[in-house]
């Protein structure tokens, strides 16, 4: 267990932490109630600089946000590494996208 995370399995899916899971059954019911879109889980982002692969990041979800109007790419985080703040900064510096932390 990575930094004492208990997974949790709900509809069939096995979330990395309890934390993660709950945040699962926030969106669903976002959903269901028409405020949010298109929820995807574990989207991978693929972070080229100057045509070299560095690395690849992988968002817990995302979703397009129907009362902000905007897309929003997100990650539930108890702890914040530092391979996590890199790669943060890469997603906004590639791709333009501030992934928002829950």
């Amino acid at each position: 267990m990575k930094y004492h995370n208990v997974p949790r399995r709900i509809d069939g899916i096995l979330f990395h932490s309890q934390k993660e899971a709950y945040r699962y059954v926030e969106l669903k019911a976002l959903l269901a109630a028409g405020e949010i879109a298109n929820l995807e889980l574990q989207p991978r982002f693929s972070l080229d600089v100057n045509a070299v692969h560095v690395c690849d990041y992988i968002a817990d979800f995302a979703f397009d946000d129907n009362v902000r109007k905007c897309h929003t790419v997100e990650d539930v985080k108890g702890y914040r590494t530092e391979v996590f703040k890199f790669k943060k900064r890469l997603m906004l510096a590639v791709h333009g996208i501030d992934v928002e932390e829950t």
